[in-house]
């Protein structure tokens, strides 16, 4: 049995420091199923988005120059950012782990900073941010699409970027 009454301050602090570390490792370990969970479910939602719009680059580029894409937009024309958000916020029904209450894609005018968190910009994480630029139909136009998975947002792995071409 140990004699607590024999402890000094030192003894006491470096007690309590064990104990700290102890219980922030089983709790680490106890919530990481969950947090990859989480960070998975982002991952398959970014997946979904990316996979949706190259769908609508592909069916416009074998269509007739009237066709028109699932949104609104003529295939041969410059594509609506703010359409595209709305239709996938409506329409596609994911969901973001983190929030119950917030659109699972917002606008953005850089979405490699939203996603990354770089230069002092705050990030949600989940939300998967689309270029506010509308998506240009010149060949070889670029649109942005990015999201945070697990904080920090900034670490290696912790983000998704891709990059889409029409």
């Amino acid at each position: 049995m140990i004699n607590f009454r024999k402890f000094g301050l030192l003894e006491v602090l470096v007690f309590f420091s064990a104990l700290y570390v102890v219980s922030t490792l089983l709790w680490t370990a106890s919530t990481r199923s969950a947090v990859e969970e989480k960070a998975n479910l982002i991952k398959s939602n970014h997946k979904i988005i990316v996979d949706f719009i190259n769908d609508q680059i592909n069916k416009c580029d074998k269509g007739n120059e009237q066709s028109k894409t699932i949104w609104g937009d003529l295939c041969n024309d410059t594509w609506s950012s703010q359409k595209i958000i709305k239709y996938i916020n409506i329409n596609l029904n994911l969901k973001n782990p983190y929030s119950k209450s917030s659109s699972i894609v917002m606008s953005a005018q850089d979405p490699r900073l939203q996603a990354e968190g770089k230069a002092g910009q705050s990030t949600e994480m989940g939300i998967i941010f689309l270029s506010s630029k509308d998506f240009d139909s010149d060949p070889g136009s670029e649109w942005v699409i990015g999201t945070c998975v697990k904080s920090p947002c900034v670490a290696a792995g912790n983000n998704e970027l891709t990059s889409i071409y029409r």
